[in-house]
C-alpha cells in the first residue's frame, strides 16, 4: 500500500459491459493538430472506437461531453490500435485498427463547429486489408530503413508474420517452432522483429532475412495465400525462463537502444545483440509496463503497473516512486495534454480510463481564528424555522427547472401490445413450427419544435426480426405520429434476450444533433408456448432465493391456467426453435428448478424467471430480494456445445471446398462434351458421358452441405 495516490487529472468510464486489453489504448496526435496536443484513442472488444481530448476536471466532477470527440461502432472486435505514417504520399499520422480478420487504416479529421457542441470529428477509411488468418497483434516501423513512412507487421495466431507496405501486401513468413503467439515489437536500429515464443525465449529476426527468404520471382497475392513463404532463421535467442506479458524497444538515439521485456515475475533490459543489460525481480505480479527515456543521460525510467492497483516508477533497477491507482491497469501510456507534459494514462479491463500525475497537493488552507462569543440558541432556532418555511414553499410552487427546459424536444414512447397478432406477420422464417407468432409494436413520436425530420431505427437481437426497422418521419409541433411494426422469430434458434431498442435521431433548427432512446421488452409467448411439464430431463439448474416461493400461476399468468392447481408448482414451456423446458417451484424450500434436454434452452426461461421474481417483490416494496446459484457450473456440457459447433464449422468448410472442386470438374467435362457435339466430324466420346454421370452422382455432397448449414446455428 502506497502512502501516495495518483492525482486524478481527468477520468471517465469507457462504455458499459465492454472489455479491454493492453492493445486497446493509444495516445498520439492522431488528428495532426497544429498544437501538437495528444488525443486518447480507445478500442474495445465490442467493436467501439472512441477518441478523447481530456481537459482537467475538479474533484468530484465528471467528464464533460465535449471531451469525447468521436465514437464509432465498427463491424468487428478491436484487438489493437496504433498511430503512425501508414498512408503513402503523405507524412501525416493515421490510425491503424486491427480486427480479427481485417486491418483498417483511417484518417481522423476535425472541422470547426459553429454550434454549442464545438468541433466535429470524422473517421475516413483510407484502405483496408482482409486477412486470411486470424490476427493476434501487430507492430509498425520504418522496416528496411525506409524514410518518411511506417510499414505494418501482423502476427497471426498460427505463427505467421504478415507484412504490409501501406496499401500493398508484401509477404508472409512462418516463425520456426511456433506454438502460441507472444508480444511483438520492432527495433529500428537493428532492423529486427523481436518476439517472445512459447518456449520462453526472446527471439530476434532480421527484416532482410524475412524479405529474402523466398523466391524473388514468386509474387504473393493480396489474399495472403495459406502456406505462402518459407520458415525463418533466428538471429539471436535468449532464454528468460518465463512467459512475457509485453515487450518494448526504447532508443536514446540511433547509436544506443535497449530492449525491455516484462515477464511474469521479472522485467529485463537487453542489448541489441540479446545480452542482458540488467534485470529486476518484481515483488508483485505485473499487469503492464511502459519504458521511456529519463531526464538523466544514460538511464531509462519504467512505469510498471501490477495487480495490487499500484504503479511503480523505476530508474533502471532502482524504485523511485510508488503510487496507488483506483484500478488494476492493463495498459499504460504517457501523453501531453493542455501544455501539461508527462500525464500518465491508464486503462483497466472494465473501461476505467484515467489521466493522472504523480506527487502530492499541499494544503494551503489555514483555519481562521474563531471569535469567542456566546451562542443564542433561540435565535438559531427561529432562523432555522424561517429557512425551512422558505424551502417548503419553494418546493411546492416552483420547479427546479423551467418547463421549457424540462420538456424534451422529442417524446418517444414504445408500446408492445399484450396480445399476439391474430394473423401472423412472419415472413421468410426458418422456424420449423406450424405457426410462427408475431407481436405488434407501436412507436409514438411527438415533437415540441416547429418542424422536425426524424430518423427512427428499431433494433432487436437476432434471431428475432422486424417487418421494418427504419423510418423517416416529418414531425410537426405538438402533433404525434405513430408507426407500427411486427416482431417475429426468423431463424431456427432461441434468442438470448427479448429486449429491444428504439432510437430516434434528429437535428434542432440550430443544427445541434440529438437523439431520443426508448427500450422495450417483448413477451415470452413470442418464442415459446405452454406445454405439459416433463418429469425427466438431461440438464437441470436450481435457483435459490431468500424469499418464500411464489406460485407459478402468479408469475406466469400468460402461460398458466388459473384453475389448474397442478400448475402452481410445475409449468412447461415449448420453445418454437428448441426443446421443452420445465419450471418447478418447491413447496417447502425457497428454490426453483429449471430443467430441459438441451443446456442452451434453459437460459431464456431462467432469465425470464429472475426478472419476474424481481418485479413481483419490487411491487411488494421488498428491496433485499436476491437470486443465487450454488450448484456446480455445467462447464463440461458447455464445452461439448462448443466442440459440436466447431465440428460443424469444420465440416462446412470441408464440404464447401469439396463441392467447389466437384463443380469445377463438372463444368470442365461439360465444356469437353459441348466441343465434341459441335465438331462436324463425329468422334468417340471416350467415356466423357460416363465421367459426367459419375461426377453428377458425386455432387450429392451438396445435400450434406445444406444439412450441415441447417445444423450450424449462429445466434
Amino acid at each position: 500500500m502506497s502512502l501516495f495516490k495518483a492525482r486524478d487529472w481527468w477520468s471517465t468510464v469507457v462504455g458499459t459491459k465492454e472489455e479491454f486489453d493492453q492493445g486497446c489504448l493509444c495516445v498520439a496526435n492522431v488528428d495532426n493538430s497544429s498544437s501538437g496536443q495528444d488525443k486518447v484513442i480507445v478500442g474495445s472488444y465490442m467493436g467501439f472506437l472512441r477518441l478523447y481530448n481530456p481537459h482537467p476536471i475538479k474533484p468530484g466532477e465528471t467528464m464533460q461531453a465535449e471531451d469525447l470527440l468521436l465514437e464509432v461502432q465498427l463491424c468487428e472486435p478491436i484487438l489493437q490500435v496504433e498511430v503512425g505514417k501508414f498512408v503513402s504520399g503523405t507524412e501525416l499520422l493515421h490510425l491503424a485498427v486491427l480486427h480479427c480478420r481485417k486491418l483498417c487504416v483511417y484518417a481522423v479529421s476535425g472541422t470547426l463547429g459553429n454550434i454549442e457542441h464545438g468541433n466535429q470529428y470524422q473517421l475516413k477509411l483510407m484502405y483496408e486489408h482482409n486477412l486470411q488468418r486470424t490476427a493476434c497483434n501487430m507492430t509498425y516501423g520504418p522496416f528496411g530503413g525506409i524514410k518518411g513512412r511506417d510499414l505494418i507487421c501482423i502476427q497471426s495466431v498460427d505463427g505467421m508474420l504478415m507484412l504490409f507496405e501501406q496499401e500493398t501486401y508484401s509477404f508472409g513468413r512462418f516463425l520456426p517452432g511456433f506454438l502460441l503467439p507472444g508480444p511483438l515489437t520492432y527495433s529500428s536500429r537493428t532492423d529486427s522483429f523481436i518476439t517472445v515464443s512459447s518456449c520462453r525465449q526472446v527471439e530476434s529476426y532480421k527484416y532482410q532475412v524475412l524479405a529474402f527468404a523466398t523466391d524473388a520471382a514468386r509474387k504473393e497475392s493480396e489474399e495472403q495465400k495459406i502456406g505462402s513463404g518459407k520458415r525463418l532463421v533466428v538471429d539471436w535467442v535468449l532464454n528468460i525462463g518465463e512467459q512475457a506479458l509485453d515487450i518494448c524497444v526504447v532508443s536514446f538515439n540511433m547509436t544506443v537502444s535497449s530492449l525491455f521485456v516484462l515477464g511474469e515475475r521479472n522485467f529485463f533490459c537487453l542489448k541489441d545483440n540479446g545480452q542482458i543489460r540488467f534485470m529486476k525481480k518484481l515483488d508483485c505480479s505485473p499487469s503492464c509496463f511502459l519504458p521511456y527515456c529519463s531526464v538523466s543521460d544514460g538511464t531509462i525510467n519504467t512505469l510498471i503497473g501490477n495487480h495490487n492497483s499500484m504503479l511503480h516508477v523505476y530508474r533502471d533497477v532502482t524504485l523511485k516512486w510508488a503510487t496507488q491507482l483506483p484500478h488494476i491497469p492493463v495498459a499504460v501510456r504517457v501523453g501531453n495534454f493542455q501544455d501539461l507534459k508527462g500525464v500518465i494514462v491508464t486503462l483497466n479491463d472494465d473501461g476505467h480510463l484515467q489521466c493522472s500525475y504523480l506527487g502530492t497537493d499541499p494544503s494551503l488552507f489555514q483555519a481562521p481564528k474563531v471569535e469567542a462569543r456566546d451562542i443564542n440558541y433561540e435565535d438559531y432556532d427561529a432562523e432555522m424555522n424561517k429557512l425551512q418555511k422558505i424551502i417548503k414553499e419553494a418546493t411546492k410552487t416552483k420547479d427546479i427547472l423551467s418547463k421549457s427546459e424540462k420538456n424534451e424536444d422529442l417524446a418517444l414512447v414504445v408500446e408492445v401490445l399484450s396480445d399476439l397478432d391474430s394473423v401472423s406477420q412472419a415472413v421468410d422464417t426458418e422456424v420449423r413450427a406450424d405457426v410462427v407468432p408475431s407481436v405488434t409494436v407501436k412507436i409514438t413520436l411527438e415533437s415540441n419544435l416547429t418542424a422536425l425530420k426524424t430518423k427512427l431505427s428499431v433494433h432487436v437481437q437476432s434471431p428475432l426480426a422486424l417487418t421494418q426497422d427504419k423510418f423517416i418521419l416529418d414531425l410537426v409541433s405538438s402533433v404525434s405520429k405513430t408507426v407500427a411494426l411486427s416482431v417475429f422469430l426468423k431463424m431456427n434458434c432461441s434468442p438470448a434476450d427479448l429486449d429491444g431498442n428504439a432510437l430516434a435521431s434528429y437535428s434542432t433548427p440550430t443544427g445541434i444533433p440529438k437523439f431520443a432512446q426508448c427500450r422495450f421488452r417483448l413477451p415470452l409467448r413470442l418464442v415459446c408456448c405452454s406445454a405439459p411439464p416433463s418429469k425427466t430431463a438431461n440438464q437441470r439448474l436450481t435457483i435459490d432465493t431468500n424469499k418464500p416461493p411464489v406460485s407459478l400461476v402468479t408469475l406466469f399468468p400468460d402461460f398458466a391456467d388459473q384453475t389448474d392447481e397442478d400448475q402452481q408448482n410445475a409449468l412447461g414451456f415449448q420453445l418454437l426453435a428448441g426443446s421443452r423446458v420445465t419450471l418447478l417451484a418447491s413447496k417447502t424450500s425457497q428454490r426453483y428448478r429449471i430443467q430441459s434436454d438441451q443446456l442452451e434452452d434453459i437460459w431464456l426461461i431462467t432469465k425470464e424467471l429472475t426478472l419476474r421474481l424481481e418485479e413481483h417483490f419490487r411491487k411488494q416494496n421488498c428491496k433485499d430480494f436476491t437470486c443465487t446459484f450454488s450448484g456446480p457450473v455445467p462447464l463440461q456440457e458447455y464445452f461439448e456445445i462448443i466442440d459440436h459447433h466447431f465440428e460443424l464449422c469444420s465440416n462446412a468448410a470441408k464440404y464447401e471446398q469439396l463441392l467447389s472442386e466437384r463443380a469445377i470438374q463438372f463444368r470442365a467435362i461439360e465444356r469437353r462434351l459441348l466441343a465434341r457435339f459441335k465438331d462436324k466430324t463425329p468422334a468417340p466420346l471416350q467415356h466423357l458421358d460416363t465421367l459426367l454421370e459419375g461426377t453428377y452422382r458425386q455432387n450429392h455432397c451438396s445435400d450434406i452441405f445444406a444439412f450441415n448449414l441447417e445444423s450450424l446455428v449462429l445466434p
